[in-house]
């Protein structure tokens, strides 16, 4: 009897300390961790509520901002709008991994007709050095699995990222290098004075994203609500031209975008979808990134802003402003301009500026973001709508229609008038059109609740 109650409490000691939860709703325990770690060059717009719409006069009449009194969930904003440079790293990416897909296609090309060496392996170097990292004979079940059943090459076909690719014509390593790079390159009757370089229309970015709106309001077949985009992600620069029209742009044509002086400007002549490209390539890499750590969760997407997201983080918790720096003027008590915009007819440059500034100019507004009003006008996520206002939601509103292809810019630019820069007025383009006076920032969701301080 006394052997049977001592076996009897070690297994009861055994099982509560293998769990520890007696028997007790603990919850799922998850393996990995989580903490809304605040992204590089972003900051936090802790949400709140405010009153969205113009709270003076509109002057041009629209009556399509009245106010409203509306909550915004917390999110991550970047700082500045996204600059050259960093979109630069963007279509620097697809430029390299076009190259590295065509190099390693050429190299298996070139190794079928090959002599192997004794071990029956092909030499390497030259070309070779960018053949596919993965290949049937070394790939994992998965990926066998995957080849085998769907004919899935991407599973199997690993671009090797080690090799550096090799831009010097006289440095490249054989004969089959260069067939490569001639076809990527503008022909030689299309160079001036013989330089030849990257042909911009092999800069195409694939993605797919969920339209999560339909699929939730029709149901149906998941596949039937999965879209796939394709779409060139190099700049328009010729933007610098065709929006005015007996001007001698041609050098911001030329060297804006091209130029490491321009690197710290915000990118111009992107489309709403080449904005939305990039959102979705800054969130895979983020999360290729968080691929190789140990127990660490994925990001939330990188996503262009809403609207009222937009209006309030412009207005840097200051209630009932005109201006992301309060009401007033657009001067300083001591004269000094506070955005880049067209404060005088005809004389662009008073504020300091002929076309667009860097994109850390000025003071940053209260929550720590530059450029809210001026300099270039930013694509939001929201369709353009009349009565939007009237229609949408006091929580997060947002009237997202990807019939509907005009789409909201905020903020004014450096060639608009004050009315612009108001944190309350609104404009669009289609989403289309790329203009040299408009660029974008990102957000993203902020995972949790953090209050108002």
């Amino acid at each position: 009897m006394k052997k049977a109650a001592i076996f009897a409490l070690l297994i009861a000691v055994f099982y509560s300390c293998g769990s520890n939860d007696r028997g007790e709703l603990v919850g799922v325990k998850s393996k990995k961790k989580w903490f809304a770690e605040k992204p590089y060059g972003m900051v936090l717009i802790p949400g709140g509520s405010f009153t969205m719409g113009k709270q003076d006069e509109d002057i041009v009449g629209t009556i399509n901002t009245p106010t409203k009194t509306v909550t915004v969930s917390p999110y991550f904003m970047d700082e500045t709008e996204i600059t050259n440079n960093e979109y630069k790293e963007f279509v620097f990416w697809v430029r390299d991994s076009i190259v590295r897909t065509k190099l390693a296609y050429q190299a298996e090309f070139a190794g079928l007709g090959a002599t192997p060496d004794a071990n029956g392996n092909i030499p390497s170097g030259g070309i070779q050095n960018y053949k596919f990292k993965d290949t049937v004979a070394n790939a994992t079940p998965y990926q066998k699995y995957m080849y085998d059943n769907y004919y899935s090459f991407d599973t199997i076909q690993a671009l090797d990222w080690s090799e550096e690719i090799i831009w010097k014509t006289e440095d490249f390593p054989d004969v089959d290098y260069v067939e490569v790079m001639d076809t990527l390159f503008i022909s030689k009757d299309n160079s001036i004075d013989g330089l030849r370089t990257f042909n911009t229309k092999y800069l195409k970015y694939k993605y797919s994203w969920f339209d999560i709106d339909n699929a939730a309001r029709k149901g149906g077949n998941r596949k039937d609500f999965v879209q796939t985009e394709v779409l060139n992600v190099y700049p328009d620069t010729t933007v610098w031209v065709k929006d005015f029209n007996y001007s001698y742009n041609d050098p911001m044509h030329q060297d804006y975008f091209y130029h490491q002086s321009y690197g710290d400007y915000p990118v111009v002549g992107v489309t709403w979808g080449q904005a939305n490209a990039f959102c979705n390539w800054r969130t895979k890499k983020k999360n290729i990134y968080l691929l190789g750590k140990k127990n660490v969760t994925q990001v939330p997407d990188f996503r262009l802003p809403i609207e009222a997201e937009w209006e309030y983080a412009a207005r840097g918790g200051l209630d009932f402003a005109t201006y992301p720096w309060g009401t007033g003027s657009t001067t300083s008590d001591r004269g000094c301009f506070l955005a880049n915009f067209k404060p005088v007819r005809g004389n662009y440059a008073v504020d300091g500026a002929l076309y667009t500034m860097e994109a850390k100019s000025f003071n940053a507004n209260d929550y720590g973001l530059y450029n809210m009003a001026g300099n270039v006008s930013e694509w939001t996520n929201t369709a353009y709508n009349l009565s939007s206002y009237y229609m949408a939601s006091t929580m997060n509103p947002n009237v997202e229609d990807r019939k509907n292809k005009r789409k909201i810019i905020r903020g004014g630019s450096w060639k608009d008038v004050a009315y612009y820069l108001e944190v309350a007025s609104r404009d669009y383009e289609y989403a289309d059109t790329a203009r040299s006076y408009i660029g974008f920032r990102t957000v993203q969701n902020y995972i949790g609740t953090t209050n108002k301080k």
